[in-house]
């Protein structure tokens, strides 16, 4: 029964990992120059699909200060305060 705890805590940390990566290079691409319907493009607006629900939550709060954006920040962090959050309720419901 252990190691399928062991497994799904790793799986549940490895999602919200993956996802604040996704944040970071989302972010990070808004600094490239990108041509009209060239790959990168394509690669951002997936990205903004996936990861722009989520920083939208708090843009809606926390306006651009001098021209740069906090929200990513804010949304890395309010995603590990919920990854211990649910690792805490699970680990408490499996054991």
């Amino acid at each position: 029964m252990l190691i399928n705890i062991y497994t799904i805590v790793q799986l549940i940390n490895t999602l919200f990992n993956f996802y604040s990566t996704l944040i970071v290079v989302y972010c990070l691409m808004t600094w490239i120059p990108m041509k009209q319907g060239g790959l990168l493009q394509d690669i951002a607006a997936v990205l903004d699909s996936v990861c722009g629900p989520w920083l939208n939550l708090f843009r809606r709060f926390i306006p651009p200060m001098g021209g740069v954006d906090f929200s990513p920040v804010v949304a890395i962090i309010a995603l590990q305060l919920m990854q211990k959050l649910v690792l805490q309720l699970l680990i408490g419901i499996l054991i």
